[in-house]
């Protein structure tokens, strides 16, 4: 793309994020006779610390490449998302910024996602592989996560050091997932560099595990792809069950979902267990 192409989409974009927005959200009196409902040039030009002749000669593509503090005051005065920051920055020609910190949220589209998905067993993890959330057949499946905090939900924690799991690995499993969720870390490492809690998180297990002080020195390649696991339950016995990950990849999240082939013995168990947590949780609730 020449440069006075990547100049036009540079103050196209800028000009739709200052129309979308409201002058009272940023504090501003909305005025009356206003012809657009977004902000004036002069106003988004205050509010980032910059000339109002600069902003126009950048939504006009005369100047293509503003410096990286102009660039963050844009995108800190326009209300940028992560990911619309991110573009703004490519567009300007420059590397996006690190993030500072993990999210360590549900986005309001995961949430009605795991909410509807009643039928498998659902849990969400952020890039740390943090247990975020879960449905009610995850609880029956895994046991309750309720009572866990900080390092009790962390998958790499607990495999890397041997912690109890009712999930049972064959050997090339166990090789392939360990590949996988050090690979992980170490891509969350790149884009949170100054994240504290991955990097104590790190540092912990490479003095904790030889196996993951191996892999992370060896920087083995691995990637999370649908396999088969068994979950050896307490009360129901064994389940074969298929096992994917999704990515969210603008919220950095991993969505897993646990399935069982139709009409299995597996398929059976989960009907179960559904039911069982079900009437847990009206004992529960009727207890309350």
């Amino acid at each position: 793309m020449s440069e006075s192409g990547t100049g036009r989409q540079l103050g196209h974009a800028l000009r739709n994020w200052r129309d979308r927005i409201a002058p009272d959200s940023v504090g501003l009196p909305a005025r009356r006779g206003r012809r657009a409902p977004g902000l004036r040039r002069e106003e988004l030009a205050t509010l980032a610390g910059i000339s109002t002749d600069y902003l126009i000669r950048l939504e006009q593509g005369r100047s293509t490449t503003p410096s990286r503090p102009v660039t963050m005051a844009l995108a800190r005065a326009l209300r940028l998302s992560a990911a619309e920051r991110r573009h703004l920055f490519l567009l300007a020609g420059q590397a996006p910024p690190a993030e500072d910190r993990i999210p360590a949220h549900l986005t309001p589209g995961i949430q009605r996602l795991l909410d509807q998905m009643t039928g498998d067993p659902v849990g969400v993890y952020n890039a740390t592989w943090t247990l975020l959330a879960w449905n009610s057949l995850f609880s029956a499946l895994f046991g309750d996560p309720s009572a866990q905090s900080g390092r009790e939900r962390n998958v790499a924690w607990r495999h890397f050091t041997g912690q109890p799991s009712r999930v049972s690995h064959t050997p090339e499993q166990r090789r392939r997932f360990e590949a996988a969720v050090v690979a992980d870390l170490r891509e969350a490492s790149a884009r949170y560099p100054i994240d504290p809690d991955l990097h104590t998180l790190v540092s912990d297990l490479r003095a904790a595990s030889d196996t993951f002080e191996r892999l992370w020195e060896t920087h083995e390649v691995g990637k999370h792809t649908t396999d088969v696991k068994t979950i050896e339950h307490p009360y129901v016995g064994p389940l074969e069950l298929n096992c994917d990950v999704l990515t969210a990849p603008d919220d950095n999240l991993y969505i897993v979902i646990h399935t069982a082939t139709p009409g299995s013995d597996a398929a059976g168990k989960l009907r179960l267990l559904d039911v069982i947590g079900t009437q847990n949780m009206t004992e529960t609730h009727r207890g309350r």
